[in-house]
């Protein structure tokens, strides 16, 4: 019997279900595909991300990974014909093109009298299984997570003892070069650099997990979110380290709230890009060219708004941006600039690493207020308080902020007050957040009332 197994988001060996179902077939073709539709969509750092994991998968694989360049509607049912393959294995996918993609693909494959099985996915529990009582989705969080801990989930499968008969090297296109990432700080990628990093988490950091989490200034995070974003881990392995200690556990529910914007977006496929409360869409918004420059500024980490600032200098440094950061960032995009979350979320999705739909879009309406949360629009994060509180010091500002690393203390956080504060060329603030803040609460009450 001949089986391949797809790699899509599971880019690992170890608990990977569907990997494991393959090598139980006898002879495995391991496939990765690039489509040139999509490839060059994703950006130099992306790119040169994906290109360093797919070589580690590699190597796991004692050099037999197949790449093919192509649309997967052409590519695997023609690779499965010209090997007499039996059946295709693979991680379910649940956005609206993934869907619709595989079932095209099932269809063709199954005109050829070979299987196309789906086994397991890239969550602990698969959107769409955690329901009410009614059958109904869960629309806010903390319900949703009291059932999802009920429901439970699956232990990490181990990886096969060992690899069955690899083909189809031959056929590889090979990877594509590697970009040039002009001086964004690409981090080790693969499934071994995942386990490492969340060894190092457990030791270091997991037990202050609840205090420092929201530290942008502490190396208090797992930092694992681009490594679950293509699974090069998976959350079942997370899950199964933690125990009910007050670190632990948030870091449980914060897995959970990937989960359960991955369940959102299942059932509301429309809000990736469109409002999930549709009444926020009437909301005043800013256009013209002042309200273009102004969305340059918030880009390029000009705002004059330091812990704003550094946050989007991280982005474009890094690929990655501090949770709460980008809680802050998105405030000041929607709240002070006035801008709809739909033009951060793409910018985001253009340089984040981790960049997920799910989580993306719906984190980014979290914020704007028109998405799950039950706290409304009415929430305007201060960029200045929020300094404060949560970079006390100013260090993670210094870090990416170098006109402003003359001034040593917390009075980082407002240079336009500092003697000789803006002297290295670092601007004066774009807009008054106060009168912003106010602005932004007279749009809001100007919406009509309408249930959430």
């Amino acid at each position: 019997m001949k089986s391949i197994h797809w790699f899509r988001r599971d880019l690992r060996i170890n608990d990977n279900p569907a990997f494991n179902e393959a090598c139980k077939s006898g002879e495995v073709l391991p496939i990765v595909l690039i489509d040139p539709n999509l490839w060059p969509t994703w950006g130099a750092p992306k790119q040169a991300y994906l290109i360093g994991s797919l070589s580690k998968l590699n190597e796991s694989l004692n050099g037999n990974l197949v790449i093919k360049h192509g649309s997967a509607v052409d590519v695997i049912p023609a690779i499965a014909k010209q090997f007499s393959i039996n059946s295709v294995h693979y991680a379910a996918d649940f956005s609206e093109h993934g869907i619709h993609r595989d079932t095209s693909i099932k269809n063709e494959l199954e005109s050829l009298s070979i299987e196309f099985i789906a086994t397991g996915s890239g969550y602990a529990v698969a959107p769409g299984r955690v329901t009410k009582d009614d059958g109904t989705f869960y629309k806010v969080y903390s319900p949703f997570y009291k059932t999802w801990v009920k429901h439970g989930w699956r232990a990490p499968v181990k990886s096969p003892k060992e690899f069955p008969k690899f083909i189809g090297i031959e056929s590889s296109d090979g990877l594509p070069a590697r970009p040039d990432v002009n001086g964004v700080y690409i981090p080790p990628a693969g499934e071994l650099a995942a386990l490492e990093r969340w060894k190092w988490f457990k030791k270091n950091a997991l037990a202050d997990y609840s205090d420092n989490r929201n530290r942008p200034d502490l190396d208090g995070t797992s930092k694992l979110s681009t490594a679950l974003k293509w699974g090069e881990i998976h959350p079942r392995t997370l899950l199964a380290d933690l125990n009910d200690s007050p670190g632990h556990e948030t870091y449980r529910k914060e897995i959970a709230w990937r989960e359960f914007y991955a369940d959102i977006l299942f059932n509301r496929q429309d809000t990736v890009e469109g409002y999930y409360n549709p009444l926020y869409a009437q909301m005043k918004y800013d256009t013209g060219k002042e309200a273009e420059q102004n969305f340059e500024a918030w880009k390029k980490g000009e705002t004059g708004y330091p812990f704003v600032d550094a946050g989007m200098r991280q982005l474009l440094a890094e690929g990655w941006i501090h949770n709460r950061v980008r809680m802050v960032v998105a405030s000041f995009l929607v709240k002070d600039l006035h801008l709809e979350w739909q033009l951060g979320a793409r910018h985001f999705m253009q340089w984040l690493l981790d960049g997920d739909f799910a989580s993306n879009s719906h984190g980014w309406q979290w914020t704007a207020g028109c998405g799950t949360d039950a706290s409304p629009y009415y929430r305007v994060f201060n960029p200045i308080g929020q300094g404060v509180k949560f970079d006390p010091t100013g260090e993670y500002i210094r870090k990416y902020i170098p006109e402003l690393r003359h001034i040593t203390d917390v009075a980082v956080h407002e240079p336009w007050k500092v003697l000789g504060g803006l002297d290295h060329g670092y601007p004066s603030p774009i807009v008054d957040h106060a009168m912003e803040r106010l602005e932004a609460l007279d749009r809001l009450a100007k919406l009509p009332k309408a249930i959430k």
